[in-house]
């Protein structure tokens, strides 16, 4: 693989976010487990958030040609899709087995794999429904409930509320940058049916019901 292709990889894989929940399951995983472990629990969620980004640069190829987004690694030629379907064939498996069978365990997996599923599932129908944000709040419980669950503990309230809350949020948000060309093109998830102002309206308060209920936790983890 050479380095212009590699590129377009981690540019497809929406690196920053991909990053973001990384270091979030690395960091609980080092709290739940320790480090050796944490690390290859990390893997796993890089894994998996490696499918949802590249698959969504793939669904989203024709559209992102229709508005001239050069940004964007396959508009720009840094790879073709055929090149990003042939990856998503290989990391899809990959990723079920690195989280299913790591610290994980199967119960832990399948919960982070659900938060994948939900991923996908916004990718290739929820982004047009006005339930968008059902895939973000699944997706963000399910992140930090996973390694919970992989010690056998159960998820405290504040931890996946706060997680689906912030999730909620975090697509208002990313949503809003594009917001008039998505509605150009018929994409209709709940923040373009709800408008710019409105959306960050509604991010605002999610954000500040997700700090408080992590306010509200006196016991920490």
């Amino acid at each position: 693989m050479n380095a212009t292709k590699l590129t377009g990889l981690r540019k497809a894989s929406h690196f920053g976010p991909t990053l973001i929940v990384t270091t979030i399951g690395f960091l609980f995983g080092t709290y739940y487990w320790w480090e050796g472990p944490a690390y290859v629990i990390a893997f796993g969620i890089f894994c998996g958030q490696l499918v949802v980004g590249w698959s969504n640069d793939l669904y989203d190829y024709e559209d992102d040609l229709r508005h001239q987004r050069i940004k964007k690694p396959l508009v720009s030629g840094l790879i073709t899709p055929s090149y990003l379907r042939k990856w998503i064939y290989f990391m899809t498996p990959f990723a079920f087995f690195a989280n299913l069978f790591g610290p994980l365990g199967i119960n832990g997996g399948l919960v982070y794999m659900l938060g994948i599923a939900c991923g996908l599932g916004y990718n290739f129908y929820l982004k047009f429904s006005p339930f968008s944000p059902l895939a973000y709040a699944i997706a963000f419980a399910a992140l930090p409930s996973s390694v919970a669950i992989s010690k056998e503990i159960t998820p405290p309230v504040w931890m996946w509320l706060g997680g689906a809350l912030f999730g909620m949020a975090a697509h208002f948000i990313n949503v809003i940058k594009d917001m008039d060309q998505d509605q150009q093109s018929g994409i209709n998830g709940l923040p373009q049916r709800l408008g710019k102002r409105r959306s960050i309206i509604a991010a605002t308060i999610l954000i500040a019901l997700g700090a408080l209920t992590l306010w509200l936790n006196p016991q920490g983890f």
